[in-house]
Order: C-alpha cells, then sequence, then structure tokens
C-alpha cells in the first residue's frame, strides 16, 4: 500500500501544480485579453484622430485655396482699375486735341 499511496501523492501533487498553473496562465490570458481591449481602444482613438486631421487639412487647404483666390481677385480688381484709369487719361488726351489738325 505504500507503493500506492506514494503514487496517489504524487498524483495529488502534480493534479495541484496542474491547477495552480491553470490558475497562473489564466490570469495571464485575462491580463492579455485587457491589454489587447486596451490597444484597440488606442486604434480606434487614433483612427479618429487621423480622420479628424485628414477633416482639418481638407478644410485648410480649401481655406487657403479660396485666400488665394481673394488675393488674385484683388490684384485683378487693382489691374482692371488701372486699366480704367490708363483709357480714361487717353480719352482725355483725345478730347483735349483739336480735330481739325
Amino acid at each position: 500500500m505504500g507503493s500506492n499511496e506514494q503514487i496517489i501523492a504524487t498524483f495529488q501533487t502534480r493534479i495541484r501544480d496542474l491547477i495552480q498553473r491553470f490558475k497562473e496562465l489564466k490570469k495571464e490570458n485575462q491580463g492579455l485579453y485587457e491589454m489587447v481591449e486596451k490597444n484597440e481602444q488606442d486604434i480606434k482613438d487614433l483612427q479618429a484622430k487621423l480622420t479628424q486631421a485628414d477633416h482639418d487639412y481638407q478644410s485648410l487647404k480649401m481655406a487657403k485655396m479660396i485666400e488665394i483666390t481673394d488675393g488674385d481677385l484683388e490684384d485683378a480688381k487693382a489691374r482692371v482699375a488701372k486699366m480704367i484709369r490708363d483709357v480714361n487719361k487717353c480719352i482725355a488726351l483725345l478730347s483735349d486735341e483739336d480735330p481739325n489738325q
């Protein structure tokens, strides 16, 4: 019987070790699941920030294009105004001349 008791004691010890190892692995597994969940949430947050940054960039690009267009419009208005002044000077010069000459 001594041999059977020793086998049973060894078996019980190994079962306790297996149970302990199972509990450790279960705890480690839970920690890994929590880490994965946190990382997935971080990825979602970063994707949202990236989407917002891209939207902001597109808006800024559009605003820059409008700003440039407004600047061009001001330049165009200034050039047209100068041309009108030049035409008016020419008309004034022509009207000052005597048509009989």
